[in-house]
């Protein structure tokens, strides 16, 4: 039972501390930021950061995948209530609109990680498994459309994610570059794009 304590307390402040990191890489990015930059930025010193994470490497993986995980569990909800096929639909671009409305410099963090780990092995197996993770829930997405019209998709779960994907960054690109109708386009796009993976 102690030991049980112990192991949650541990990751309690391995969580309090990820949060705190996260609007520094955020802000930053990973090639501008190390340990001692997140020290410098949040009130925990770089000795506490590094007797909970090994190296930036770990801390970054770290923060991305939880708050993956949680845009994740937001989005399924969004859509978890649409009752007809034209609502999942508009849900779909509604959810991921408001994803990246909410926080986009983390979204930015997410698509920076997945490019270094082309160049850093110690990235490729997180990135991989988020990316698994993100692949699940459009094919999720897909595979409820599919019950409420019973047609089936045409495309496969990797096709499917990659197009989706696809429309988030660009949408992500536009919306930090100031486009004015970036989050519009993106609903837009993904509601007309669900229906089209079954024609």
């Amino acid at each position: 039972m102690g030991r049980r304590s112990g192991v949650d307390k541990f990751e309690e402040r391995r969580r309090e501390l990820a949060d705190a990191a996260l609007l520094t890489l955020a802000d930053l990015g990973y090639a501008r930021t190390s340990l001692r930059t997140i020290a410098d930025n949040t009130e925990f010193s770089h000795g506490l950061l590094h007797y909970y994470f090994a190296d930036k490497t770990e801390l970054i993986t770290y923060c991305v995948r939880r708050y993956k995980d949680a845009c994740m569990q937001r989005y399924e909800g969004l859509v978890a209530v649409a009752a007809t096929p034209a609502e999942l639909a508009v849900a779909c671009g509604e959810g991921l609109a408001a994803t990246l409305a909410d926080a986009p410099l983390m979204h930015r963090l997410w698509y920076d990680l997945r490019s270094q780990s082309l160049y850093e092995e110690a990235f490729r197996k997180d990135v991989a498994e988020i990316d698994g993770g993100l692949q699940d829930m459009i094919w999720r997405l897909v595979s409820a459309y599919a019950e409420l019209t019973g047609a089936e998709p045409t495309t496969s779960p990797s096709a499917a994610y990659a197009l989706f994907d696809g429309l988030f960054q660009q949408a992500l690109l536009r919306y930090i570059g100031g486009a004015d109708t970036a989050l519009d386009e993106l609903k837009d796009n993904c509601a007309a794009l669900l229906p089209r993976l079954f024609v």
